[in-house]
């Protein structure tokens, strides 16, 4: 395994990071403890889940159980496995049906620690995430609740997640005033496939020395390439979009052949192979899966071989240049 430091913080976390979103929903229990200790045997000590995860993901949904934090907490309790990872976790989505079990005011984010801390039987989370923006609540408000959990010995780092260049600025900005750390970590959405944080964000990122955290580096199974024995690749609810890429997707799995790996391997080394990502988040549902994204630290991608990615899935260019001249 190899470990980076998570963003500027001097923690290192391993490249590849187990994302639990699964466990409770596709991944059983006893198969989700299979998997963390798999995890913990190579070298993974990154461990990233959210309080909503565990069932279906719906930007509508009224409510959530925090069923993947209570596998992970019974993991830990088990297992004695605390103090060999780094345990992320995240609030923002709805825990509850009241106007104020959902978001980051001060008053849902402290419920919502101390909830998530019960679920995953620790007394710490190493890395607290902000899920989502809440622009109806100032950053000063949130700063001060998470200096405050801080300081109560409840969490160590705070980072974000789907957050634009201008909200890790100003959230930035603002931490900085008060003389905090800050965020040392940002949770996006980013694959060969959508590259649209190359823009604005990932300059914001590393201007303030905010590490990347890519999720979906699969692209919902887009880049997993076909599975043995398949004359198709499985692409379930990607629909139209599966179409619009498939003349992309055969030269990219043609490219992959010829370097000699399988396009999930490809798809998750170029991941790698950018300078701002920390780690990455392997949502392993099955151990082979998981040992699937670690194999990808074993690929080297060479200088003709990233610019031919770049030709079948060029990025948007860096902003104002890529929009301005």
């Amino acid at each position: 395994m190899d470990y980076a430091h998570l963003g500027r913080s001097g923690l290192l976390v391993s490249k590849v990071g187990l994302g639990c979103m699964n466990f409770g929903d596709a991944t059983g229990e006893q198969e989700a403890f299979t998997v963390m200790d798999r995890a913990v045997e190579l070298g993974v000590n990154f461990f990233d889940t959210a309080d909503v995860y565990g069932g279906p993901q719906r930007p509508d949904m009224e409510k959530d159980f925090g069923t993947s934090e209570e596998i992970i907490g019974r993991w830990l309790k088990k297992s004695g496995r605390r103090d060999d990872i780094v345990l992320a976790t995240k609030a923002y989505q709805p825990m509850g049906l009241g106007p104020n079990d959902r978001r980051l005011s001060a008053y849902h984010l402290k419920r919502a620690c101390e909830a998530s801390l019960r679920r995953l039987q620790t007394d710490h989370i190493d890395l607290y995430q902000m899920h989502h923006v809440d622009r109806a609540t100032p950053f000063e408000e949130i700063w001060q609740a998470m200096e405050q959990l801080i300081a109560e010995g409840k969490i160590t780092y705070v980072g974000s997640s789907n957050f634009a260049g201008w909200d890790v600025a100003t959230a930035q900005l603002k931490a900085e005033a008060r003389h905090l750390l800050g965020l040392v970590s940002e949770q996006s959405l980013y694959n060969l496939t959508n590259r649209a944080i190359e823009q604005e964000l990932i300059p914001a990122l590393k201007h303030f020395g905010v590490g990347l955290i890519p999720w979906s580096p699969l692209a919902m199974g887009m880049l997993a390439g076909k599975r043995e024995g398949e004359k198709t690749v499985r692409r379930a609810a990607l629909g139209e979009r599966f179409t619009a890429f498939a003349d992309r997707l055969n030269a990219y799995e043609a490219l992959c052949s010829e370097l000699g790996h399988t396009p999930a391997e490809v798809a998750q080394a170029w991941l790698l192979h950018r300078p701002i990502v920390s780690t990455l988040i392997a949502g392993s549902r099955t151990v082979g899966q998981l040992e699937a994204a670690v194999e990808a630290l074993n690929v080297r991608l060479d200088a003709d071989a990233l610019d031919e990615l770049d030709r079948i899935w060029p990025g948007p260019g860096e902003a104002p240049q890529s929009y301005a001249w």
